[in-house]
């Protein structure tokens, strides 16, 4: 399991860190920077961000440029809550909570929620491009094409669509593998290759990191399938039930409970074994790996 110390004070920093990014935009929009800040706050697992932290790690041996790994890691952050708060909108999912508080566009308002997941989606980009991140543009470019690939036609905005067309109810198993690995899998293999390429990981780390994300990234979502299943509303911070209440094709309705849990152990030892040539190196990648299964919310 995930050692706590590390994943708080990987949760922590990124937390300080996008906070006074966000907070050091000083222009009259205030009531947006409020809507950025409240959308950011309540980070839950901040499992993106541990991601990156542990990649730069293995790919630098060390805290080489913790400053650019946690810039990174914000940067992923905000891209991801940029997503939450857009699913959320009675467009979308018409949610009412997240993570036990009320959805942004319920905290302020609609076009507010919108525009706050316009500037979280545009500040993500910008805080790659900035120097602060790495004193190399060519590795500043080559994370910005990583996070824009995983995030639009082709990875989460596409997934998202497809999302919205599976509550038709017809998406056999890999229809669902696909969505899944665009919708919230592109995402985490951005995390895990961003942390790779701000830590200077070499084209074999980059690879390994590839197979390892890919793999966790479908074992999260079957986790998130599980949880919605079977999971408590109070731990969850929202109800459960809703993708079934949709009609939602997911993993559980397709294999059912016990052959999808066990799909997701499956996927978690597979994407260990992408990092069994860096041993006790890649053990906290691993320990995030069982902990995206073992999770309750």
């Amino acid at each position: 399991m995930v050692p706590s110390s590390q994943l708080q004070a990987d949760a922590h920093s990124v937390a300080v860190t996008l906070n006074e990014i966000i907070a050091g935009y000083t222009g009259p929009a205030t009531r947006l920077r409020d809507g950025m800040i409240y959308a950011t706050s309540n980070g839950g697992k901040r499992m993106r961000a541990a991601l990156v932290m542990g990649a730069a790690r293995l790919a630098s041996g060390s805290d080489k440029n913790p400053q650019g790994a946690q810039r990174t890691a914000a940067a992923l952050e905000a891209l991801h809550a940029y997503s939450l708060v857009h699913d959320d909108l009675p467009a979308m999912d018409d949610a009412q909570l997240r993570r036990g508080y009320p959805c942004t566009h319920i905290h302020f308002d609609e076009a507010t929620a919108i525009l706050v997941g316009d500037a979280l989606q545009t500040m993500s980009f910008e805080i790659l491009a900035d120097p602060q991140t790495h004193s190399d543009a060519a590795v500043r470019i080559k994370l910005v094409a990583t996070l824009a690939a995983a995030s639009g036609l082709d990875g989460m905005a596409g997934g998202q669509m497809l999302d919205l067309e599976a509550e038709q109810g017809n998406f056999d198993l890999e229809a669902v593998k696909a969505m899944q690995a665009m919708k919230t899998g592109a995402l985490i293999k951005a995390a895990a290759l961003c942390g790779g390429i701000v830590g200077g990981g070499d084209e074999g780390l980059l690879a390994a990191l590839d197979g390892f994300s890919r793999n966790l990234g479908l074992a999260f979502q079957i986790a998130d399938d599980l949880l919605d299943y079977q999971g408590d509303e109070e731990v969850l911070g929202k109800p459960v039930g809703q993708d079934a209440a949709r009609g939602k094709g997911s993993f559980v309705t397709l294999l059912g409970l016990d052959e999808a849990r066990q799909a997701a152990v499956d996927l978690v030892t597979e994407a260990d074994a992408q990092l069994a040539p860096w041993g006790d190196d890649a053990a906290y990648l691993k320990s995030l790996a069982a902990f995206a299964i073992a999770r309750k919310s």
